[in-house]
Parts: C-alpha cells; structure tokens; sequence
C-alpha cells in the first residue's frame, strides 16, 4: 500500500487532531498521532507527558512506541506517521529511527507556539555553534575503560542484531 497518497489520510489525520482535542478533555497535552503501517494497520499515541512525568511521552513517540510494541519490531519501513502538530526534533528524530516513510501533521509550530508549546528553541539549538549551545554537550575520556569498548563489543557479536 502506498500511504503517502492514501485515501484515508485524511481520516488519520483529522483521528490525530480529535484524539489531541479529547486528550485535553482529560488533562492531557494538546498532542495526538496515528501511526499507519504499510499493510493499513493503525496505532494511537497520545501525549502524556505529564500523566506519565515523562518529557519523552509525546504523541508521536508513543504512537511509535505502539506500533511497535503491537508488531514486535522497531522497525517501522513503510509506515505514515499523522501529526496533530508538526512534530518536535525528538519526535522527527524517533520517527526517523523507526524507519517510518512519511510524515503528515495538521497545525504547525507557529500554532503550537501560540498555545504556548514553543519548539523553536529545540529547533535553534541544533543551529547554533557547538560552543554557544544553552546546554554545552562535551565529549570526555573515561576513566580506567575505552570509550569505544562497546562499539569493539558490538562489531566482535556475530548474532547482534542490526538496527
């Protein structure tokens, strides 16, 4: 199936943006997402970010989280992910790493930022010079253990599993 010009896009989209309206009926964030596999299954994912005190629980991510939890794999190839919302860097990131094909969303950053939810920090941190980031990210040497040991370890496993 190709989701990208799916005939119910639109269905899973308006889905993600009535779960979001309905999740804060129930004191919810404002956020919700569909994730589609290829072969037409559907997974929900609220945000619970502070249901949960889990500053990675957005919509996105646990829709992620679902679909995978729901098809014992993490890989995601094929698959369209529906926004209520442009999705933050961490959800794009997580959506990458599932290897999900396509990303649609409803309201964008700027709307997400008149409700208060402003990303543009998170987008701007990634735009500015390492030495003038808010939050300095520095790389160090260990003490008494290789750094890359765990690297040597993974390359040396011949039933590791490639993600």
């Amino acid at each position: 199936m190709n989701n990208r010009n799916h005939p119910d896009a639109g269905h899973y989209l308006s889905r993600a943006v009535t779960m979001a309206a309905e999740n804060v009926a129930n004191n919810g964030g404002p956020f919700g997402a569909v994730v589609v596999t290829a072969d037409g299954r559907a997974f929900d994912g609220l945000n619970r970010v502070t249901e949960s005190n889990d500053p990675t629980a957005h919509a996105e991510v646990t829709a992620i989280r679902a679909a995978c939890s729901g098809l014992e794999t993490f890989n995601l190839d094929g698959a369209v992910l529906y926004s209520s919302c442009e999705p933050c860097p961490m959800c794009l990131a997580s959506a990458l790493w599932a290897r999900i094909d396509h990303v649609v969303f409803a309201a964008d950053r700027y709307d997400a930022a008149a409700a208060g939810f402003d990303d543009a920090a998170f987008y701007d941190y990634f735009d500015t010079p390492v030495e003038q980031r808010s939050m300095p990210v520095r790389q160090m040497e260990p003490d008494g253990v290789v750094a890359v040991a765990p690297f040597d370890a993974w390359n040396e496993n011949s039933t590791r599993v490639a993600y």
